[in-house]
Parts: structure tokens; C-alpha cells; sequence
């Protein structure tokens, strides 16, 4: 900050839990709302790495935390590059930081197993629960077309920590986030084992199939209950990877309270203005979501379509 990297400086925001059933935690943030980038000139989920536009490749060396490494001795099945760790230049809250897998690679914005894989143990290795990683898709208002996750810590419990599912398979390896604020794809992990590198796996040939059929996507990593649990009743003891397939979405929403992707699917509403912060409603904000929302017949086609894909790892 006092190097003059962000775009704006970030104090203290104003939050809270907005009444209602669903518990959604708000936060008026009207900087990022005025002054970050632009969002790219993008017309596809499936888009191609443009090296003219802006990407990681061009910001400034102090932007750059750190470097996630894997130790030599530690196998991995899945391609692992050093992942940077970057300041968000226009953070949504403390500590909002890019991974983002070699840079030099020009990768476009579509997941792959060893970003997740980082992601997934960053979340891991932290020792703070309100520490969260996520992904938005083109489409699903990833503003740069080059791979990148977020993470962020936020010292508030999300709906999505403990919302109730139901099993979509009968091995239990996909489930159905039924809880508002938005029904999302469920996979739960433990930690580290031979568990682990398959639900990777599985999450990727999820949303590869999202992304070669044209839908955008969002995808959420936190602590949370294991499916069948709520938080209320047990521990968060590991880490719920979520994913949503949703209407495809180009550019920010001039007029709207916020806009939708990763966190506010997840319960976190950061608001673009102090007049909607005091009147926003849950039933406003759940509107607001649900108009991103793919329509009801769609949306089961993917469900059947994804249940498929998991009955094939069974064969």
C-alpha cells in the first residue's frame, strides 16, 4: 500500500449479515466498484489467450508476493508450475491475493488440474478458516483472460460452510448444494490422500465439460462441513470445493447492487454504493442471483450430464 501498488486503499469495511434465512454477510466496498479495470473484450467461455491485452505477464515486480513451490519429494501426479502469489490491485477484502500458475505460459482463463490443486491446498495450508479461493470463468465475470484464481480472508462464516446437499451419485462423489443462496455443485475433500488428486480430477472434467459446452462457471473453495453435515453440527474438517454453472455474463451490470460471481454466489455480497448497502434485502439479493441463474430445464441437462461424467469414473 505504501508503495502505491493498489488502486485504492482499503480500510475497514462496512459489514454486515443481512436479516433473513439465508445469512448473507454484505460489505460496502465503493472504490472497487469505481476504480477497478476494466473488464476485457470478451465474447466466449472458450475464448484464446490474447497476448495484446492486459495480463500477469505485465504488472509491476512489487505486485508480486511470493512464489508457491512444491518440494521435490512431495509426488504429484497432476503438472504443478510454481504458482506467483500477486496483490489484487483493486481488492474486494484484506489480504486479496491472485494465484497464478506460470505466467509466461499464456494460459487462458480455464481451469486446470495443477491451479486447482493449489488452490485447493493453499486453503489447506492456511491456519486461518475465514481464508477462501475461487475461480470465475469468461463468462462468469473473470475481468482477464489469462489463468488466474482469487483468494481472499474474510472473518465471517458463509452459507455455503454448511448449507445441507443430497447425494447425486451413488459413490457420493457429487452432491447437490440444495441451500439458498444458489444450488451448486458439491465435492468435499478431507485433506490430503488418495482421494484427494481424484477429486481434482473430477472437479476439472466438470467444468471442462461446462467450458467446451459454452456455459460459464464459478467455483468456491472453503472450509466447511462434509456433505450430509451442516456446520452447525460438526466441525469444518475440510474443504468444500463448489461449483455453479450460470447464465454467461460479458462485462460488469451497470445498476445493479453487485455483481454476481464466486463470493456473492457464496453468501459474500461486496456493494457497490452506500445507498444500496442500506437498503439491500436478502430477497433483493437472492433476485439478483437467480437472474444469473441458468433456466430450470437447462440447468438439469447439466446436472444429468456432469452425474454421467462421474458414473464414467466408475467404469
Amino acid at each position: 500500500m505504501e508503495l502505491g501498488l493498489f488502486r485504492y486503499c482499503l480500510g475497514e469495511l462496512q459489514t454486515q449479515t443481512l436479516p433473513g434465512a439465508v445469512g448473507f454477510v454484505a460489505q460496502l466496498n465503493v472504490e472497487r466498484g469505481v476504480q477497478r479495470r476494466s473488464p476485457q473484450n470478451i465474447r466466449s467461455v472458450r475464448q484464446a489467450f490474447d497476448p495484446e491485452q492486459f495480463n500477469f505477464n505485465q504488472i509491476r515486480p512489487g505486485e508480486v508476493l511470493f512464489r508457491l513451490h512444491r518440494e521435490a519429494d512431495l509426488p504429484s501426479a497432476l503438472q504443478q508450475d510454481d504458482i506467483l502469489v500477486v496483490i489484487n490491485v483493486s481488492p474486494l477484502e484484506w489480504g486479496h491475493v491472485l494465484l497464478v500458475p506460470e505466467p509466461t505460459r499464456g494460459l487462458p482463463q480455464r481451469l486446470l488440474p495443477g491451479a486447482l490443486q493449489a488452490g485447493v491446498e493453499a486453503v489447506l495450508l492456511s491456519s486461518h478458516p475465514g481464508f477462501r479461493v475461487g475461480f470465475n470463468s469468461l463468462g462468469g465475470l473473470a475481468s482477464v483472460n489469462h489463468l488466474h484464481l482469487h483468494g481472499y480472508y474474510l472473518a465471517h462464516r458463509l452459507p455455503v460452510e454448511g448449507a445441507p446437499s443430497k447425494p447425486l451419485d451413488p459413490g457420493g462423489r457429487l452432491h447437490l448444494l440444495q441451500d439458498l443462496p444458489a444450488p451448486g455443485f458439491l465435492f468435499h475433500t478431507s485433506g490430503p490422500g488418495p482421494d484427494f488428486e481424484a477429486l481434482i480430477s473430477r472437479v476439472c472434467r466438470a467444468t471442462d465439460y461446462l467450458a467446451d459446452h459454452e456455459i460459464a462457471h464459478n467455483l468456491f473453495v472453503t472450509r466447511g462441513a462434509p456433505p450430509g453435515k451442516t456446520s452447525s453440527s460438526s466441525a469444518l474438517t475440510g474443504v468444500r470445493v463448489i461449483l455453479w454453472a450460470r447464465k454467461s455474463s460479458f462485462g460488469i451490470k451497470e445498476g445493479e447492487a453487485f455483481n454476481v460471481a464466486l463470493c456473492e454466489l457464496a453468501g459474500h455480497l461486496p456493494v457497490k454504493t452506500s445507498q444500496d448497502f442500506s437498503s439491500l434485502t436478502e430477497a433483493a439479493a437472492l433476485a439478483i442471483i437467480r437472474d444469473c441463474l441458468l433456466p430450470p430445464a437447462q440447468a438439469g441437462e447439466v446436472q444429468a450430464a456432469l452425474v454421467a461424467l462421474i458414473a464414467k469414473e466408475e467404469q
